[in-house]
């Protein structure tokens, strides 16, 4: 089976559950809404991006200590690593970019070892790197 392209460099596969359970319909409408909006952040920091979270369903989210509300489970959010990059210039270049409209404003979390973006409707943005 073709692996289903969501953008010129995201596959659907990259934002399935860790798990490994079917993605609801709903889900993959936002998966598809932040897949572009990432797409938009890759072509401007011109390098690859890894999701090393994406949809989580509520099973997978609890079962990893995430949030009973978390962005996660509505396949609204990614946590991305760029090769060579640190989290916390990707977290300027994305605060940046929702600044000036060029994608939508929405979570921002910086972490030591990746950056977490999601699409909500309103502004978030959190710090939880440890020194």
């Amino acid at each position: 089976m073709k692996e289903k392209k969501l953008t010129n460099n995201f596959n659907k596969s990259e934002f399935d559950c860790k798990c490994g359970c079917e993605m609801p319909q709903d889900v993959l409408f936002q998966i598809q809404k932040l897949a572009g909006q990432l797409q938009t952040i890759r072509d401007f920091i011109r390098k690859p991006i890894k999701l090393t979270n994406a949809y989580r369903c509520p099973k997978h989210n609890k079962a990893v200590g995430g949030v009973s509300n978390s962005q996660h489970i509505l396949g609204k959010a990614a946590d991305i690593q760029v090769t060579d990059i640190p989290p916390s210039e990707i977290y300027k270049t994305i605060d940046n970019l929702t600044e000036h409209g060029h994608i939508l404003q929405g979570g921002l979390g910086k972490y030591n070892t990746f950056t977490h973006y999601d699409i909500r409707k309103t502004k978030s943005r959190w710090d939880k790197t440890i020194e």
